[in-house]
């Protein structure tokens, strides 16, 4: 895991917001892993299992949704960059503790800059999306702890969270 610089990179020395300049940065591979948690009534997450919702395969859907979100992520966040993703996945596994699942993304490219907004705007609307699938039986739905859970390439080095 290595350090902060202790600097914003997309303010500038005068403190106006700024695109970060990666002209001069190297083509590496850059992989992010990120997720959530979808917290839901055992119930709800039944019928998502059964394939008993009118509006479809709720996974299936939820992950098209994800992926299509890491597409446009420099659409949707102001200073990111667009970049060229060679892979996107987004994940479902049983919660281990309560009843819900996780959502992992991960985007990988070979590029100047990294991937971790992608992996968390594909998580983030990954669980969105089976909210707006599942709303209807369970307004109560949350989704928790979205945040980034491993990066690898680039200058920065490596990132592992603690889980």
């Amino acid at each position: 895991m290595t350090e902060s610089s202790g600097k914003l990179s997309h303010i500038d020395e005068s403190g106006k917001a700024r695109m970060v300049d990666v002209g001069s940065k190297e083509i590496t591979e850059r992989v992010a892993v990120a997720g959530c948690e979808i917290h839901m009534q055992q119930s709800t997450l039944d019928l998502i299992k059964s394939g008993g919702f009118d509006k479809g395969d709720v996974l299936g859907v939820a992950r098209v949704a994800g992926v299509m979100a890491a597409k446009k992520t420099s659409d949707l966040i102001p200073l990111c960059h667009p970049i060229a993703l060679t892979q996107v996945t987004i994940d479902f596994d049983d919660l281990d503790t309560g009843t819900g699942l996780s959502v992992t993304s991960t985007a990988r490219t070979t590029w100047k800059t990294g991937v971790e907004m992608e992996a968390l705007t594909a998580a983030s609307i990954a669980a969105l999306t089976v909210y707006d699938m599942c709303k209807a039986v369970d307004r109560a739905i949350q989704i928790d702890r979205l945040r980034l859970l491993s990066k690898s390439g680039g200058k920065s080095g490596d990132y592992l969270a603690e889980r």
